[in-house]
């Protein structure tokens, strides 16, 4: 097992539980030891290590590409800029194939989801006890270090998306158009409530689903991990090295539908009905 003092059910809920940063119910702020006091903390605490994760996976993503950027040569390319020009021509063709408007925005748009989420997804690969037991040298009770396991976080990139198809639809579209959309379609004017609320909760599952899809498979994953961690020491090589290698599969197709999907729902913004 991956911790002696530890039950197995102790273990996965310590694995599972955030470095939850709020307020007290006496009035002070602080760190929660425990899913209790996190609970207790309400809507305004703050999960400080996805915070750390995906803000500093996010700063290595500009960091490689910008280096890659100033260093760019067509003599000898380097491997950096061989993967760099890679996952630009990956996401230029795929942006092309998919979206069919003019907007300057949405390749870069579309990169940087896919890198970003892409190295977020790739942490669940690091052995699950190596970075919390070295947190905990420190002091640190809990250390969850895949951004992406945490519905916070996916939410918070879906409701992000969401915001850009409202924003797009209406600068597109008009405010009116955008209105009309919601409550002439499909069943024309006789029927406006009726159509409003079937347009609006398929408007409203755009974010709910990207968000859900990418947390539960990357939780999912994360679990698998886990689990295995608590098994004995033989068994998990057997079972964690083939897992790892299917799971990788996992990690980039998960980034990549979130991707194609950022990139549809935009297409579908700009078309001018």
């Amino acid at each position: 097992m991956a911790s002696e003092n530890l039950t197995a059910s102790s273990y996965i809920q310590h694995h599972l539980q955030n470095l939850t940063f709020g307020q007290h119910p006496d009035g002070s702020w602080g760190i929660a030891h425990g899913a209790e006091e996190a609970a207790a903390m309400g809507f305004w605490a703050i999960h400080l290590d996805t915070m750390l994760f995906s803000i500093g996976l996010g700063i290595l993503f500009l960091w490689l590409f910008r280096k890659a950027a100033k260093k760019v040569t067509a003599d000898t390319p380097s491997g950096l800029q061989n993967f760099v020009e890679m996952m630009v021509e990956f996401v230029d063709q795929s942006v092309k194939e998919t979206f069919h408007g003019k907007n300057k925005v949405i390749a870069p748009l579309a990169l940087t989801i896919f890198v970003w989420v892409f190295l977020m997804n790739t942490m669940d690969l690091v052995p699950v006890d190596f970075l919390p037991h070295l947190a905990s040298l420190l002091g640190v009770p809990y250390f969850r270090v895949v951004p992406t396991t945490d519905l916070n976080a996916t939410l918070g990139m879906s409701i992000s998306v969401f915001i850009l198809i409202v924003y797009y639809s209406i600068k597109v579209k008009g405010v009116g158009g955008f209105v009309g959309e919601l409550t002439l379609q499909p069943f024309g004017k006789w029927m406006i409530p009726f159509n409003l609320l079937l347009e609006g909760v398929g408007l409203l599952a755009k974010p709910v689903s990207l968000a859900l899809r990418l947390f539960g498979n990357l939780y999912a994953g994360e679990l698998i991990f886990i689990l295995i961690a608590i098994l004995p020491w033989g068994i998990q090589w057997a079972l964690s090295v083939p897992w790892a290698i299917f799971h990788i599969l996992v990690i980039v197709l998960q980034a990549f539908i979130f991707m194609m999907l950022t990139i549809v729902y935009l297409s579908m913004a700009h078309e001018d009905h």
